[in-house]
């Protein structure tokens, strides 16, 4: 399909409690029906970006994943986003997608945020995941990826990129930059989206969430610190024109990632 609708849900997120935050984004999902292709999600969309997964993350595939697949089924759209899973022995921050068919697609978040102790509770994920829906390649990162060009670089192999995050306010300006900057340098949509509000950890969040297109326009932009649900069509013709008509790509390295 050309066009393609998707939802950013800019949102605040109740502190480690799944259910609660399940019920909220399922009454936002009824305002959706018939209205979008594509549900977005921030980042640890059931509790907030906690260091505490002993406590409340669920094992593999879990209550909320389930959940998931059976509000996309529901409303006949895919949701994705990020939350905190247990597999095996293991806790990971995993990208969860959920299709209007019932199918489940993950993958996990690679570059892990030193500096709030994230790589002493969660593991690393070891793989990158492109996602085929209608016509559409997909490829979903979280949070801190985003400052990491070279495992995020399109090598004409994705259209849309997806980052979920919980990105505090005080760094507003380099989420900013760096979403715009991925988008230009990859030729792409990049949806960027951000919880607001504040955290169990006092960490206050003003969203700034954006769908850029591959020229680095904004397309669709929030009002920081809002709570809110928007919608964006992006189309895959002018998109496809655009690279043909300025191929960047055909000049792009050739490189390998060593996990």
């Amino acid at each position: 399909m050309d066009k393609l609708r998707v939802t950013l849900m800019q949102w605040d997120l109740i502190w480690e409690d799944p259910a609660a935050n399940r019920l909220r984004f399922s009454e936002q999902f009824e305002f959706l029906k018939g209205k979008t292709d594509l549900v977005i999600l921030p980042e640890m969309f059931t509790t907030g970006f906690s260091m505490s997964p002993e406590k409340v993350a669920e094992t593999w595939p879990g209550e909320s994943v389930e959940w998931l697949r059976k509000e996309a089924v529901r409303f006949g759209f895919v949701i994705c986003g990020s939350t905190m899973i247990k597999d095996g022995e293991r806790f990971y921050n995993r990208f969860v997608w959920a299709d209007a068919r019932g199918n489940i697609e993950f993958n996990d978040k690679r570059h892990l945020f030193q500096m709030g102790g994230e790589h002493e509770v969660y593991s690393p994920g070891n793989q990158q995941i492109v996602i085929n829906f209608g016509g559409w390649r997909i490829a979903p990162f979280i949070c801190y990826d985003l400052r990491f060009p070279v495992w995020t670089r399109n090598r004409n192999n994705y259209d849309l990129a997806i980052y979920v995050a919980n990105w505090p306010a005080v760094r507003h300006q380099v989420w900013e930059k760096l979403l715009l900057a991925r988008a230009i340098e990859n030729q792409c949509y990049v949806a960027g989206v951000n919880r607001v509000g504040t955290d169990g950890r006092e960490l206050k969040y003003s969203g700034n969430s954006y769908m850029i297109n591959p020229r680095g326009e904004i397309a669709l932009d929030f009002v920081p610190g809002i709570e809110e649900a928007k919608t964006v069509e992006i189309s895959l013709n002018e998109l496809n024109a655009f690279r043909e008509k300025f191929p960047v790509m055909t000049d792009a390295d050739d490189f390998e990632i060593k996990i």
